[in-house]
């Protein structure tokens, strides 16, 4: 398969390995090993659900999920109450998590190059002005093969630098394949399980692919090649994923070691591994911020755009106000140290409302006429009634969580 093929399906690769990703994926290896590796597995054939059946809506209508909503609610308050759960989980919530983006290969540079000159003094996190302007360019390009091409070398980027890393880490192979095939849940592990399934069916990403995918293929023809792109880039982002749990599991797994951040995972490999595997999860995590920080904002302006009704056009004044404003906000929340802690609750409630809701939309519209001869057989409509009811448990659990319940 052709680099040129790739394109839609690595995008949302590169918007779901994140820094949020690398400390949940970090976390359960330190403080479970490998046993939770099957929970990733699970992740990704769950997300390959929702996605391919999101790349079918985009190919068949050429046009976005949000569109797509907005033209098929007829009731008036189905489509506002779907215009605000949208607007404050994505519009909302993607602004407090592109602060996190920025934060997160803000210390992967920070590791890799030091502090900017001069500017570093007047800011907490100068790093995160310095990235927020490389996305920016990328996204003001209007350009869909620049952005596809950027967040391509980002996903490589990560592919060579956390599989890099796990190698060196001299993982127990017999671990690694008993995480994988055996289903085990440690004492005290559910949360970590639901936030490893969370950070990788993703809302938003539902909408980014969507969108993508009529900007690349325009007919139905092209099918198999969007599934062939599909199926290559989602596996390879959890194989990423899986990378960071194993090698945090070979490397603090039965250690006295605390990993509060990204910058931890690579700063206490360098004792163990030498300064080889630390400049790998540094580049790494440089490379998840910088494709996370590209996407989210580019996320945002399909879904607002498309379910107010407005233009999807790269670069019509519209969509790029709605990027440039995540963009902006996620710049200030990272560079002057906000710690947004009332903001990010109200984005994980919303969150955890939306994602049931999305994909209930999404499983709704598969389903139907609106796809003709394309639409869900009767194995695709078991396996997304499958995914809804796991949605409604993620949200569950989300929820509780956010309200200190469990």
């Amino acid at each position: 398969m052709k680099l040129s093929q790739f394109g839609p399906g690595a995008l949302v690769a590169a918007a779901f390995i994140g820094p949020g990703t690398v400390v949940t994926a970090s976390l359960a290896g330190a403080n479970y090993g490998y046993a939770l590796l099957w929970a990733l597995v699970f992740s990704v054939f769950a997300c390959l659900i929702l996605q391919e059946m999101s790349a079918r809506i985009g190919l068949v209508t050429q046009a976005g999920l949000g569109e797509n909503i907005r033209n098929n609610l007829t009731s008036g308050w189905l489509r506002w109450l779907a215009l605000l759960l949208i607007f404050s989980a994505i519009a909302i919530g993607n602004s407090v998590y592109q602060g996190g983006n920025l934060s997160g290969a803000s210390l992967g540079a920070y590791e890799l190059l030091g502090p900017v000159p001069l500017v570093d003094k007047w800011l907490s996190n100068a790093w995160a002005v310095v990235i927020g302007i490389v996305a920016f360019l990328v996204l003001w390009s209007g350009n869909a093969r620049v952005i596809e091409k950027s967040l391509i070398a980002m996903v490589l980027l990560m592919s060579i630098a956390f599989l890099g890393t796990f190698f060196l880490t001299d993982p127990d192979w017999t671990g690694v394949f008993n995480g994988i095939f055996v289903l085990s849940m440690p004492s005290g592990a559910t949360l970590t399980v639901v936030a490893l399934i969370g950070t990788t069916v993703v809302p938003y990403n539902i909408f980014l692919h969507a969108s993508s995918i009529s900007k690349k293929w325009q007919s139905t023809s092209d099918l198999p090649a969007v599934r062939r792109d599909l199926f290559v880039s989602i596996p390879l982002g959890g194989l990423i994923s899986m990378a960071i749990v194993a090698t945090a599991a070979s490397a603090f797994f039965g250690h006295q070691i605390t990993i509060s951040s990204a910058a931890d995972l690579a700063v206490s490999l360098e004792p163990l591994f030498g300064d080889a595997a630390t400049y790998l999860m540094a580049i790494g995590l440089f490379a998840a911020g910088i494709s996370s920080a590209t996407t989210a904002p580019l996320a945002s302006a399909y879904a607002l755009n498309g379910i107010m009704g407005w233009s999807v056009n790269l670069k019509s004044r519209a969509f790029r106000t709605v990027w440039l404003s995540i963009l902006v906000l996620g710049v200030t929340i990272s560079s002057l140290g906000i710690e947004p802690v009332t903001v990010i609750w109200f984005a994980q409630v919303a969150n955890g409302i939306l994602l049931p809701v999305i994909v209930g939309f999404l499983w709704w519209l598969s389903w139907g006429s609106l796809l003709g001869q394309n639409r869900n057989s009767w194995w695709q409509n078991l396996l997304a009634a499958m995914v809804f009811i796991i949605s409604i448990v993620l949200s569950v659990r989300s929820l509780g969580s956010a309200f200190g319940a469990f």
